[in-house]
């Protein structure tokens, strides 16, 4: 018996050793180590979303700033704020300067919390301003809602599935608004995997793969913020938490060795 549980514990190590391995040439990241944030790669997305889509489409409450943000000890920090009647905060894209198609996309961040809080870590397809959401599709590494303590949320948008009807996965990881952890999606033509830590929490991989359930076969590019209330993240908003931080340790994108 202990040999044959040593056998299996040497097969395990092998498996997560090549698993490690799979996605191990980086092709990009920012480790936001400098003082202010590279605009070579990343854009704002400022104001309340009108006229075009009034609260981010999800009747989110917050105004997005350049102000909201800072750059320290080697983090992106986001903070939300209550400024008299309004919410404010920071939103940042890779749009039109970094996109990816496949591999490995990772974050490492500590979420904010409290109720009506939700920062976020995903990707849309580029084509976004040809075809429309959801067509254009979106890929959500990491949203968290601070009503929901301890769950992370990981989540596909597709034509044949969006909004309350998209392919998501909640899944419960025990103080998870302790610390950083890292958020990532591992993405090939054949499907899409989501990992907390070394955790995997969601596959999707539809058998056929038509533009209805897969628009995966395009470039996309990231989207980092931290939003107030909204469909998902509120109605309700706790006040009495703000100020609070959604900080970034890095983002990476790694490809197949």
């Amino acid at each position: 018996m202990l040999k044959k549980i040593g056998l299996l514990s040497s097969l395990l190590l092998i498996a997560m050793s090549c698993k490690a391995q799979k996605y191990s040439e980086l092709v990009w990241s920012d480790e936001f180590n400098g003082s202010t944030l590279d605009l070579n790669s990343w854009n704002f997305q400022l104001g309340d979303g009108c006229p075009t889509i009034c609260g981010w489409g999800n009747n989110e409450r917050q105004i997005y700033t350049e102000n909201n943000h800072r750059l320290e000890d080697g983090k992106l920090v986001i903070t939300a704020r209550k400024e008299g009647d309004s919410y404010t905060s920071t939103r940042i894209t890779t749009q039109n300067k970094r996109t990816f198609k496949y591999g490995r996309m990772e974050a490492r961040a500590k979420v904010a919390t409290g109720q009506g809080i939700w920062p976020a870590f995903w990707m849309l397809g580029t084509n976004i301003n040809e075809v429309g959401w959801p067509s254009s599709g979106e890929i959500d590494i990491l949203e968290y809602v601070g009503k929901e303590e301890d769950m992370v949320y990981t989540t596909l948008h597709v034509p044949a599935g969006h909004g309350d009807s998209a392919f998501s996965k909640k899944t419960l990881f025990k103080d998870v608004e302790d610390g950083y952890h890292v958020y990532a999606a591992e993405w090939s033509p054949d499907q899409i995997e989501f990992f907390v830590d070394d955790t995997s929490v969601f596959i999707y991989n539809p058998e056929k793969k038509d533009d209805s359930v897969w628009p995966f076969n395009q470039p996309f590019y990231f989207i980092i913020n931290l939003a107030v209330g909204g469909n998902f993240g509120g109605p309700e908003v706790d006040d009495s938490i703000f100020p609070q931080e959604f900080s970034i340790d890095y983002v990476r994108v790694y490809k197949m060795k």
